[in-house]
Formats: structure tokens, sequence, C-alpha cells
């Protein structure tokens, strides 16, 4: 079977025929040239409006990267012909398989994007003997078709949180979908500010209506633009962030008081005991389980601020809210008389937030913030693959394609 056999039958373009197959030489060694030429009697299309328009010149041959075939690269090779339009002028004919002044064609891009989510853009490259930039930009007319193909209705609960994606305390703010049975990155944005998230409802539109849930953490501009932008939405503080600050809290009365053992010449009892304190009791070693009951035995303010933070893991087990904000109540009342202020500032923060605090026990079958975390954890393995990117513009492309769950355009074959 030929190579002009093979491509009628799984790359015809209407309008146009395969001349021609021939080798050809590239920097990489050999390579698979397919002449093309237009059908006879075939008028040439504007590439402004699409309409069939009167031939003008001839521009010379222009190479198109086609998928590569054993091994070797593949190029479409065809004269663009220049149409005069009457109403968008003197312009190059538009082509079925590229667009514009892309020298890739549809079918090769496609391919290297969909290999671009199992391996990293460098390798793809080197794999299909071609360029990080080419791969790129195969990656970025993906997306952008993708974009502009998803559905987008029937978004009914999301999830907002901040992610650092660079030194220097840069910041993205990241909205997934958390609709039942779709989990995929919405909206990515720069740094973590007001002006940020209004972006995002702004591009929401009027579908804002029929959010019922937003699940964020305590990040107080986001607090303040949810508040504002879907007040119809039930807002549910994210579980996560709430134990997190805990575990730092613990994580600053250790290390201080560690420091002042130190001082005052005491036995350093609380050497090597960070994630024994900060790890759940069912998940310690039989050897960290020994330690700790060795370790609770002393009248320690680390101590103290442990035995805190593991009441407060029966706050979760509730499933009444009104039940759920009693002990609450309780927990803070006590943490506030303890006298150790990282807790203190944590059982302020609570009482700040109790209502929204409450709304997941409200939402407790709708909503979850480990979503989130599960779609953070992939961003994360997203932006350490891409390590080599310096701009905001390859890391958004990097992540709409890995997380966004994005559709791909139909296609007669299939490489991978």
């Amino acid at each position: 079977m030929r190579i002009k056999t093979i491509l009628n039958r799984i790359e015809r373009h209407p309008g146009f025929v395969y001349e021609q197959v021939s080798w050809g030489e590239s920097a990489e060694g050999p390579s698979i040239e397919v002449r093309v030429r237009p059908r006879a009697g075939r008028p040439a299309r504007c590439s402004g409006c699409g309409e069939a328009s009167p031939g003008y010149d001839t521009l010379p041959a222009r190479r198109f990267g086609f998928v590569p075939l054993w091994g070797m690269p593949v190029a479409f090779v065809y004269a663009m012909r220049r149409v005069d339009c009457a109403s968008c002028g003197v312009v190059v004919e538009r082509v079925p398989w590229a667009d514009g002044k892309h020298r890739l064609t549809h079918s090769f891009a496609h391919f290297l994007a969909r290999w671009a989510k199992r391996l990293s853009w460098q390798e793809v490259a080197e794999a299909f003997q071609t360029s990080w930039d080419t791969v790129f930009r195969a990656v970025e007319r993906a997306v952008a078709w993708g974009l502009a193909h998803r559905e987008l209705s029937g978004i009914t609960a999301i999830g907002v949180d901040e992610v650092l994606w660079q030194r220097g305390y840069r910041f993205l703010t990241v909205v997934y979908e958390l609709t039942a049975g779709r989990r995929r990155l919405l909206w990515v944005g720069r740094e973590r500010e007001e002006a940020t998230l209004h972006g995002f409802f702004d591009w929401l539109g009027e579908r804002v209506t029929a959010l019922r849930f937003v699940c964020s953490d305590m990040w107080k501009p986001y607090l303040k633009v949810i508040g504002q932008r879907a007040t119809q939405a039930l807002h549910v503080l994210d579980r996560f962030h709430i134990v997190a600050r805990m575990n730092q809290a613990i994580d600053e009365v250790r290390a201080k008081e560690a420091k002042v053992l130190h001082t005052r010449g005491y036995e350093p009892i609380l050497k090597r005991t960070r994630w024994l304190l900060l790890k759940r009791p069912e998940n310690l070693t039989e050897k960290q389980e020994l330690r700790l009951t060795d370790l609770v035995r002393f009248n320690l303010r680390t101590v103290r601020a442990y035995l805190l933070k593991e009441d407060f893991q029966a706050f979760w087990e509730y499933v009444s809210p009104a039940w759920a904000g009693k002990f609450l109540d309780r927990w803070c009342r006590r943490t506030m008389r303890s006298r150790l202020e990282p807790m203190k500032k944590i059982a302020a923060s609570l009482r700040a937030h109790r209502e929204l605090i409450l709304n997941w026990f409200r939402a407790r079958k709708e909503i979850t913030a480990a979503a989130v975390e599960g779609l953070n954890g992939k961003l994360k393995l997203v932006t350490k693959r891409a390590y080599g990117f310096r701009g905001y513009r390859c890391l958004e492309v990097a992540l709409y394609h890995a997380l966004g769950d994005l559709p791909e355009p139909p296609v007669t074959h299939r490489f991978c």
C-alpha cells in the first residue's frame, strides 16, 4: 500500500490532491515530502471570509509538518495561492490542514498535544525530532480549541484556592469545578487579589446564578469577593486549610518551647517530635506511639496544644450544624484560656468565621474540599514537570491542558 493511498484514506482534504511522495533531507536525516496541489477547477478560498475568490498569484512552496512515519519527519509541501477577495482584498488562501501562518498540520499539532499529556514537553520534542517551541505551539492550539468548545452549562459547585508557583511569593488563583461527576480546572488567574477573583466572576457572567456551593479557604480577599458576587451560593470553608493552620500553630508552639528548654539546659525531649505531633494517631508507627505516650506525661505547652488539636477532631464527626456549633463554641472558650498565643489566634479565627465553617455540615453530602486538594496535587506535579517555564502564559497553557478536561476535535484517525 502506497503512502498516497494511506493519506487519501485517513487525511483526505476536498479540493486538494496528493501529487507526489518523495525523499527529502532534514537536519535529523532523511525525511518524507508529500507534494500537494489544488484540484483542477477548484477555486481558492479567502482565509478571511472563506468565500471562493479568483486567484492572484502563487507564493513559494511552504512545508507543513505532519505526523512522523517510521521515525522519519513527514512534511506536506504546498505553494500557497493568493486570492483577490472582494471584501478582504488580496490575501493568502485558506487550506484545510493548517491555520494561518502555522507550519504544523492540525493532525500533527493534536498528535503532539496528546503525547504532551503523558511526557514532558522536552521529552516529546526529543522523541519526535522537533523543538520545544513547536510542542508548546501545538499544545497552545489544542488548548485554544478546547477552551472555545468546552461545555460550561450546569456549573453548580466550585472550589477557589491559591497556589504558589514561583519564588518571591508569586501566586496563582485557581478555580475548579466540583459539580457531581465533573472535576476540572475551570479558570486560572495571576496573583491572589480581589481583582483576580473579580476577573473570574466577570468571565462566568450570568452563569453565576446557577452556583449552589462555593468552597474556599480563609483568605480575606476571597471571602470578600465571594460574599459580594455569589450571594445565593452556600459558602463552605475548606476543612483542609483549617487543619493545616492548626498544625502550623502546634509547630510554632513546639519550636518556641524547644528553644526555651535548650536555653535553660533541660533535656531535649522535644527533639525530633515534629511529625510525631502532626500525624494522626492512627497513622503513627508502634515506635512513635510509645514515644508519644512518654511525651504526653510532661506538663509542656506543646503537649497542651497537641491535646487541644486532637480534641478538635471530634468537631468533624458531628452531623447537625447546631450541635457542631455548640462544640465549636466550647472549644474556642477553652482555647482562649490556654495562654497559648498561636492556638488562641486559631480560636479567634474560627469564631470570626463560625457560620462559614458550619456550612461544611450543611453541605457535607454535596461538596468536599478533598477534590480541591486532589486537583492541587496534580497541579503541583504539572508545575514540577514544567520547571523550565519562565512565563505565565506557558504555565497557564500547561494547566488547562493537563487539568481542564478539554474536548478534542473530531478526527478520522488517532495516533495515541
